[in-house]
């Protein structure tokens, strides 16, 4: 499986405007299967639950703040590579004709 890190890097997206990108994109991930709902919804609970635990934390070490805000910023630099990369198999390729 290949890793995208931008819906521009996505073959099928090339060329097309933001909103058709993600139009589509959220048309993808529609037909995703149970399975791989799962896996990112799992996926998305381990980057989530830290941030919370290191939130709950603060009341004794203030610092902890500063550790969730930075298991925040994790969260689209992995989720959205493995969303996009799994979503990208349910997008239709253009066809020539269209092209043209």
């Amino acid at each position: 499986m290949k890793f995208y890190f931008s819906t521009r890097d996505i073959p099928a997206l090339k060329g097309l405007p933001l909103t058709e990108r993600v139009k589509l994109l959220d048309q993808a991930s529609k037909r995703l299967s149970v399975p791989e709902k799962t896996l990112l919804n799992v996926l998305k609970l381990l980057v989530i639950v830290p941030v919370f635990a290191f939130i709950l934390q603060t009341a004794s070490n203030w610092t902890s703040l500063l550790w969730a805000f930075v298991v925040f910023l994790i969260y689209p630099l992995v989720i959205k590579p493995i969303q996009y990369s799994i979503c990208a198999k349910y997008i239709a390729q253009p066809s020539s004709k269209e092209n043209a």
